[in-house]
């Protein structure tokens, strides 16, 4: 993985320390996120919080973007210095930093990070970190790294979790149209400062997995939150991407309130509740992350009889700082049992990029992204992020990303 092109190129600076708070930003925080969650009226339960004091850990699940408005409020009135991916400095490198970012390239391993929470939480404020790395592609959590624990352990203050509900469902991942859900949170301190002391690496990590069960579709719902939406399933056959009746994969498509294969023409609708019925014979799953959790099986399947492998070609978008992306031109994209490799050319020099499938635990996508509108697969390294958009239909960056997760998993076997 030592590939370092465009070396005149100055890098995003992730080695840069944390600079505190500018005072005149604070308000302009509380003032753009308080005013949004009276609107969606979000409730902010508090549990085991009473007498905690700053320093802490605040780990988030992730949703939406409106996210951070709810822990900006459920924080108030302290500090939170907050990871944030590269690509969300976009063109505001300046302000970010300002109002407490701090700069991380997805699913690498950033010693340079740990210092940097290690020095928020000795000035005494909140590390708040969004550990599913991602936004949640069904409102189920998301694989979280196993070193959270040892993070807990080096940094020794109390751990909060901040678990929203109902964010999936107003603005989810695949069709972020905000559907005016009113939604919750709850704050819950999970681990005391004395406890860290006397856990074990394991505990903590199962203690924080188990605060992180959330699923956003069941709690609506439980809760009969109609979404009355018109076109609340468009979008969904990107995450939904493998037919249960027939198998096949890759010709899911969807619109209005239905989702439906283009092979063996079985139709679905999703209701005002979230619910998936079958127009005709047997539904499958009506619940969505049930579907989603099958298609997990069916990647793991191909990964433990050794056959996963997907080979296209693509248009690559490199991003080595937050000045915006940089076009790399095209490349060939292999995705197999050994890992990722890209290989290209750009400006007359051919290059490979290779990721181990044992080093990576899961991956960054996108739908219908960026200039090309299209899906794509996010690879970093620690000096750069490529974004990488494979051409044509058949392939899923869904299952790209399903099968990364099983890969790694079954190279720890």
């Amino acid at each position: 993985m030592n590939f370092f092109p465009l070396r005149e190129v100055k890098r995003f600076d992730l080695a840069r320390m944390p600079r505190p708070v500018s005072w005149y930003l604070r308000p302009i925080a509380w003032l753009l996120s308080f005013p949004a969650v009276w609107r969606r009226h979000t409730k902010i339960n508090k549990v085991n919080m009473e007498g905690i004091k700053t320093p802490y850990l605040l780990l988030c699940n992730h949703n939406a973007f409106y996210d951070f408005m709810v822990a900006t409020v459920a924080t108030f009135p302290h500090q939170a210095f907050y990871v944030v991916a590269v690509d969300g400095f976009i063109g505001r490198e300046w302000l970010m930093r300002r109002i407490g970012c701090i700069g991380k390239r997805k699913f690498t391993n950033d010693i340079a990070l740990i210092r940097h929470l290690k020095t928020v939480v000795d000035r005494g404020k909140i590390a708040a970190i969004y550990p599913e790395a991602r936004y949640s592609l069904c409102g189920t959590k998301a694989v979280l790294p196993e070193s959270l624990g040892k993070l807990v352990k080096r940094l020794d203050v109390p751990v909060v979790t901040l678990i929203t509900y109902g964010h999936h469902i107003n603005a989810p991942f695949w069709n972020t149209r905000t559907r005016g859900v009113r939604t919750k949170a709850t704050m819950t301190r999970i681990i005391t400062r004395e406890e860290v002391s006397t856990m074990s690496v394991e505990q903590i990590n199962r203690k924080i997995n188990q605060a992180f069960e959330y699923d956003d579709f069941a709690w609506q719902r439980e809760n009969k939150i109609p979404v009355l939406y018109k076109d609340r399933a468009r979008g969904l056959h990107k995450v939904l991407y493998q037919c249960p009746a027939c198998r096949t994969e890759y010709r899911m498509d969807s619109g209005g309130a239905a989702i439906w294969c283009n092979h063996c023409s079985k139709r679905w609708t999703m209701s005002e509740y979230g619910e998936l019925k079958a127009l005709e014979g047997e539904t499958h799953f009506a619940h969505i992350p049930d579907w989603y959790e099958w298609e997990r099986k069916q990647v793991r399947r191909e990964v433990e009889e050794g056959r996963y492998c997907f080979q296209g070609n693509a248009t690559v978008r490199m991003l080595p700082n937050s000045k915006g992306f940089i076009d790399f031109g095209k490349a060939v994209l292999t995705h197999n049992m050994d890992g990722f490799t890209l290989e290209g050319n750009h400006d007359g020099t051919s290059y490979t990029l290779n990721i181990p499938a044992q080093s990576v635990y899961s991956c960054h996508i996108e739908y219908n992204y960026g200039k090309y509108k299209r899906d794509c697969v996010d690879l970093n390294t620690l000096n750069d992020s490529y974004w990488v958009f494979p051409e044509g239909d058949d392939f899923s960056v869904t299952k790209i990303s399903l099968a990364t997760e099983e890969l790694f998993i079954y190279k720890k076997l």
